[in-house]
């Protein structure tokens, strides 16, 4: 495009219809330039499209579109600077029909249940945060901690019981920052934004994909969140559903009278689990649409990356017997990643991937999916289903807790205890432990320790260093009162201190993707339901974890030890400091020389009942 004109030009038009226009938002929805607007839309099965909106009284006979390429694209230049206009496209298809609808590309929509389209610049907010931007190296990825505050911003903290008694988004940085900083994570996650008209579907059936959605604040609040964020060092990721969108009258369905953006077989278009619409893979255009739609959140949002949701929808295609390969979808999320890391090396693309389909975080260019993160679905669900089996019958599961070892270092892992572990009826992490109110604290301690020693980086629900009792209930706040409980202030006090202890010390997440950074000391020892292993960092720097799934607590247990020296122990999680019975190791301790557990030494430790024990070399190797 000229500077002198909006008007777009072939060599644009023919990146659109090929599928590598990455940056369509640049061209496509409404923008203002030299005191006009314009609007850009692709509907190719359209008869006519008129522009209408509250400059017009919603009379869009003197506003009617242009068809400017013969695969769909309309054009209307209005002489008129409409900076904060509501509009909508009324597109007549080629049966007759009338259809409303907001445009696809809109940067803002009207708050719901209104559904138009606002005419909205996007430039001109002061971002702060070069020094964050500035230090985030790809090559560094991998060998920092990763701690994820998954979230959902409607109901982490609410004014009122209301369905608009909502913080905004400026309000919620001055509240949240501090909190997720306290707590000792790296990152937050942030539940779709994008705009959607039910709150209950939290974002993941949207209809405004380039639309921050207007519960919180306009756009250029979401920016401050993001950049005051940066400016306290932390990251923010965005749930992101690229393979299915909502069917409500005023989106994406049935479009201009037909399918554009889906699929026009019944059978593959529709999901039938989500009441949802599957994106139609196979289009160009839709490559096009989709690929501008990371981009865009990453570039005038400087959001860091993406969990992508339901990927094992886009890998086969739906609704057929077995698993069948959708070559559409394989390619879609290769040519994404490939053009998300081109823009931006450093990003995170993290797969939410409950299949076991091979290199997901293997690059492209190695015939993989090209993602840096994947979901350890089978690691959480494995875990889980031993921790709510009662203690006297754990022996009998006790390969659930170490299976996932077979497969640890074959993709690039997030551990994750996300929202959907906690909702619908499945408890709280706290609730799924068995036993009485201590031994559910005591578990629970454990389980964290126990995933924070695990190779993997990690994921938790908000509300989870609170232990709440209850689910989460997604029309109301978290359960902040339970601060004013003994027994939850010392949970609280233990989850800090285990958060900042994992962002200490590199044994735990330097070589998180090597199978040197891990070695089995005893996986045996299912009868007593007690695993030991070891975490080394890049120095060969060793800590001994000793986790105990059981009943009883023992003194001068005996767990074999790679390296002689003298250990101090630097993580219990009975102490009781942190509300547990203090079967703890004060004093340094010293290593015998004789083998034990295939190792060349051993400790005589204390272990507590439903306790984890770090212990870590007092002589460490020095570090360059």
């Amino acid at each position: 495009m000229s500077s002198k004109t909006f008007y777009p030009s072939n060599f644009d038009l023919h990146l659109f219809h090929e599928g590598n226009l990455f940056k369509a938002y640049k061209l496509f929805g409404a923008h203002i330039q030299n005191e006009k607007t314009y609007f850009v839309l692709w509907a190719p099965n359209a008869k006519k499209i008129r522009v209408i909106g509250d400059f017009n009284n919603w009379d869009g006979s003197e506003f009617e579109m242009n068809r400017i390429s013969a695969e769909g694209v309309w054009f209307l230049e209005v002489p008129v600077n409409l900076e904060g206009s509501l509009y909508k496209y009324e597109i007549v298809a080629q049966s007759g029909r009338v259809i409303h609808k907001t445009d696809p590309f809109a940067f803002m929509t009207e708050l719901r249940p209104k559904t138009a389209g606002v005419v909205k610049a996007l430039n001109g907010y002061e971002w702060r945060d070069q020094e964050w931007v500035n230090n985030r190296q790809p090559s560094h990825i991998y060998e920092e901690p990763l701690a994820i505050y998954e979230m959902h911003l409607g109901t982490w903290k609410r004014k009122g019981k209301d369905e608009n008694d909502l913080y905004t988004y400026r309000e919620l940085a001055e509240m949240l920052i501090p909190h997720v900083k306290e707590q000792g994570f790296t990152h937050i996650e942030v539940m779709p934004i994008t705009e959607h008209p039910f709150d209950r579907s939290w974002g993941y059936q949207g209809t405004g994909y380039f639309a921050a959605t207007r519960r919180y604040g306009e756009p250029k609040d979401f920016m401050y969140f993001i950049d005051e964020c940066h400016r306290a060092g932390l990251g923010v990721i965005m749930d992101w559903v690229p393979g299915h969108f909502c069917k409500d009258a005023h989106g994406l369905h049935n479009f201009d009278g037909n399918f554009s953006y889906e699929y026009e077989n019944s059978w593959d278009r529709e999901n039938y689990v989500w009441g949802t619409a599957n994106f139609d893979l196979s289009k160009t255009e839709v490559h096009s649409f989709l690929i501008s739609n990371a981009l865009f959140w990453m570039d005038y949002y400087h959001i860091d990356g993406f969990r992508v949701d339901a990927v094992s929808n886009i890998f086969y295609w739906p609704n057929r017997d077995g698993l069948e390969a959708n070559p559409h979808g394989i390619s879609f999320l290769q040519k994404l990643n490939k053009a998300v890391f081109s823009f931006k090396p450093e990003a995170l693309m993290i797969a939410e991937d409950s299949s076991d389909w091979p290199q997901v975080t293997a690059p492209v260019h190695q015939g993989g999916i090209g993602f840096n993160y994947k979901w350890n679905m089978g690691w959480m669900n494995d875990v889980l289903e031993y921790m709510e089996t009662h203690w006297n019958e754990r022996p009998e599961k006790h390969h659930l807790m170490t299976f996932s070892l077979m497969y640890a270092y074959s993709e690039n892992y997030i551990l994750p205890f996300s929202h959907d572990e906690v909702v619908h009826g499945k408890k709280s992490l706290l609730d799924k432990m068995p036993g009485d109110y201590w031994q559910k604290f005591a578990q629970l301690r454990l389980l964290l320790m126990f995933m924070i020693a695990h190779p993997g980086k990690k994921l938790l629900f908000m509300g989870t260093e609170l232990a709440p009792f209850s689910e989460w209930k997604d029309l109301e706040e978290i359960d902040w009162h339970l601060m004013d409980y003994d027994m939850h202030r010392s949970f609280n006090h233990y989850f800090t201190k285990l958060m900042d202890y994992y962002k200490a010390e590199p044994a735990l997440y330097e070589r998180d993707h090597s199978p040197e950074g891990f070695e089995w000391i005893d996986v045996h020892n299912h009868k007593q339901s007690v695993l030991s292993f070891v975490r080394k960092d890049k120095d060969g720097n060793t800590l001994l974890i000793v986790c105990n799934f059981g009943e009883y607590g023992y003194s001068d247990y005996k767990v074999g030890i790679p390296e002689e020296g003298l250990y101090e122990e630097v993580l219990n999680s009975d102490s009781a400091l942190y509300g547990g019975s203090n079967q703890v190791n004060n004093n340094l301790i010293k290593t015998f020389s004789d083998s034990f557990h295939g190792q060349p030494a051993f400790v005589e430790i204390n272990v507590p009942p439903f306790g984890a024990v770090y212990l870590r070399r007092v002589d460490k190797k020095g570090r360059n």
